[in-house]
């Protein structure tokens, strides 16, 4: 008999986005047997403590829908029962994974040792192009039918229908890129070889546009192509702003969030290092809306010295 492959996909609704404070309010799985739904669990959890505005605008659970639930101590050993020693799949996993991690060390004091798969890289690896790696976009790629968003057992089971077709496609990508391993040194070459010629493409492509530049601004028309692109132009200034005079008009207007973007790659160093003492850290730490994790290779240019 084949050997019987079980995955659990999960999806979790929470009080706010930082693991380290908040909790778990709605668990859902799904579990997978060689890629077919076997079994389902379900469950509110109350936590007894207050849940962000900014969660409730996302799922809709009130601490009010949470009166009468299963507390933590109650409900957890059925939730790792149900989990067991499968691997965990979620998009975005990292998320779900480091809540219900942080929940295992909190109650019986040991981390979780299930593997995690992450259905978002997957994702992004088959589907490169794809402009949102969002679980909607993935749902909608795979032609899963949804009514419900942002519950645990609406996203857990979209995910879970759609999961083992992208598994297939990314175990296929998987395979090949294996097989090509032992030719590193060529594709590293080849690649450093596109990268000159995008880099080339792109610089022929600004040296055309200042020609279509200096054309208009001698009083040249509109050009279309035979494929209908219309080749114009326009002039608008612009204008730097000193924001410590502005930052307060803005905030009365509500205009502050749209004017501003924040450099979350500064506030994480921020919360890091060791400038900042924990008690400013955990005042940034709240304002955390998503957790992810990226993984890049980089090219390190040689030393010209």
């Amino acid at each position: 008999m084949p050997k019987k492959e079980i995955e659990v996909v999960i999806d979790v609704e929470t009080t706010g986005l930082d693991y380290t404070k908040e909790r778990i309010i709605e668990f859902a799985g799904v579990k997978l047997v060689n890629g077919k739904i076997k079994e389902e669990f379900q469950t509110l959890i109350n936590p007894h403590q207050h849940i962000r505005k900014s969660s409730i605008e996302v799922h809709g659970i009130t601490e009010e829908m949470l009166e009468g639930q299963p507390e933590e101590e109650e409900i957890y050993p059925k939730i790792f029962e149900f989990i067991g020693d499968a691997p965990i799949v979620a998009h975005n996993a990292i998320f779900d994974f480091s809540f219900l991690n942080r929940a295992s060390k909190r109650l019986y004091g040991k981390n979780l040792e299930n593997r995690y798969i992450d259905s978002q890289h997957m994702f992004k690896e088959v589907f490169p192009s794809c402009e949102s790696c969002g679980l909607e976009c993935l749902m909608n790629t795979f032609k899963v039918d949804f009514s419900t968003r942002h519950r645990a057992m609406a996203d857990a089971m979209g995910l879970a229908l759609a999961y083992p077709k992208l598994k297939k496609m990314y175990e296929q990508k998987y395979a090949w890129e294996i097989s090509q391993l032992k030719n590193i040194d060529y594709l590293f070459e080849r690649y450093l070889r596109i990268q000159q010629a995008i880099t080339t493409m792109q610089t022929e492509m600004q040296d055309l546009k200042s020609i279509f530049k200096i054309y208009f601004e001698q009083g040249g028309k509109d050009v279309t192509a035979h494929s209908g692109e219309v080749l114009t132009y326009n002039s608008k200034k612009t204008f730097s702003y000193d924001f410590n005079q502005i930052k307060d008009v803005l905030d009365d207007i509500g205009a502050l969030p749209k004017a501003v973007k924040l450099n979350n790659a500064f506030v994480d160093r921020l919360v890091g290092g060791k400038a900042l003492d924990e008690e400013t850290k955990d005042k940034i730490k709240l304002a955390r809306i998503e957790i992810t994790e990226n993984k890049n290779c980089n090219v390190v240019k040689p030393d010209k010295h």
